[in-house]
């Protein structure tokens, strides 16, 4: 799947409750050594669907969020945001991150951490990718 192409990653989470979306830009030196690793743990979880939202180019997508670092992970299950926050470029942590994020009990609240930032009131990227 390409996770950057809006129209393979919205037919891939109309089927998937989970979403985990890396927050980037093209000019990002940093976002594009780290897109290779990021699309890797694709395989290690067939159960969630991977979007690679370029902030400029999909700007409609993340307009209310104040992203001011890369990466900017986005974890989400169905309509709850769980996490969103900047992450060091390590698929490794990424993988603990998403594992740790997935391991709650559905429906528990996330407890937020300093990585953790809130998702403004109303904000669902899962709903905007699915309508463009």
């Amino acid at each position: 799947m390409n996770t950057e192409d809006i129209s393979s990653v919205r037919a891939e989470l109309a089927n998937k409750d989970w979403l985990v979306a890396c927050l980037c830009a093209a000019w990002c030196d940093t976002c594009n050594f780290y897109r290779s690793s990021f699309d890797d743990l694709m395989s290690k979880h067939p159960d969630k669907c991977f979007a690679w939202i370029d902030i400029e180019d999909q700007a409609h997508l993340v307009d209310e969020v104040d992203i001011e670092n890369f990466p900017t992970i986005l974890i989400q299950h169905r309509d709850q945001v769980v996490f969103l926050g900047t992450v060091l470029p390590d698929a490794a942590q990424l993988q603990r991150l998403i594992q740790s994020m997935t391991e709650e009990t559905p429906g528990q609240q996330v407890k937020r951490s300093a990585m953790n930032q809130a998702a403004p009131e109303g904000w669902n990227i899962r709903e905007l990718i699915l309508a463009s």
